[in-house]
Order: C-alpha cells, then structure tokens, then sequence
C-alpha cells in the first residue's frame, strides 16, 4: 500500500499525456494542480424566452465570486485565498492539495443584453446565472413581386 503523498497512483497519469516527457510542452497550473480541468463545470439550459447557466464553484464563498457583463461578453470571476499564517499550527503538512488562486470563464451572451437582465443566485456551491434571450433580428421582408 502506497502512502498518501502519492495521490490516488504512484504515477497520476504520467505516461498519459507523451508531451509531459518533455518539460518544455508540460504546463503544469501551480495553484490548482491536475485538477483545473475540473473547475468551474458549466451547464447550459436554454428555455423559452431565457438561458440559465449553473456553474460549479465549490470550495468558494459568494464574496469570492465576481460577474461581469462587458461588450456581450459575460466573465465569471473565482478568487480564493487561503491563510499563510501557519505559525499557530503544530506539524508539518506532508502534503497540501488546497491553494489559492484565480480562475475564470467567458461567455457570448450578445451585446443586447443589459447587466440589469443578468439574475444571479449562489447557493451550495453552485452559481446559478439567468439572462433573457436575445430577440430575434426581423428579416426584410420581400419586395418581390409575384408574376401571374
């Protein structure tokens, strides 16, 4: 049985990905490790007149997530920090799979829609996001007139 401080195997998914060999192609994120790819999970609902986003933030607060709607663009903005002052705690961690750090997401969501349309809610770890749809462009209508 292998420690703890080799994660879940002793070689966490060394040889699946060939360019982690070479150091130069290996982007490795400090701050949340292997697992960024995990972060900020999104689903999609479309409904009649809206979409609803629900975006997974677990581990933050609702003081620690931003949004921000610029040019159509919708950011979603999840910063943590976490205590550097260690001093009152006895032991040395052998391993630390909690930091701090920044990560974000952009959405399209047209230049129509207004940041007072954008309803927020966050709840349990989860930012559910409500914007209305954007109203359909009327097509020209035809000019063309129809021969007998």
């Amino acid at each position: 049985m292998l420690p703890s401080i080799f994660g879940e195997r002793l070689f966490d998914d060394m040889f699946n990905d060939p360019f982690m060999l070479m150091p130069s192609f290996y982007r490795h994120d400090p701050i949340f490790g292997k697992n960024a790819k995990n972060l900020m999970k999104t689903d999609v609902r479309e409904l009649e007149h809206a979409y609803e986003l629900d975006v997974d933030l677990p581990g933050f607060k609702k003081e620690d997530v931003n949004i921000e709607l610029d040019n159509g663009y919708l950011t979603i903005k999840a910063a943590k920090n976490l205590d550097k002052d260690d001093a009152d705690k006895k032991g040395q961690y052998l391993r630390r799979e909690r930091y701090s750090g920044e990560c974000s997401r952009s959405f399209y969501i047209g230049s129509e829609v207004e940041p007072g349309d954008v309803h927020a809610k966050f709840e349990d770890g989860i930012l559910q996001i409500s914007f209305p749809k954007a109203p359909e462009p009327k097509q020209p209508e035809s000019k063309q007139i129809a021969i007998a």
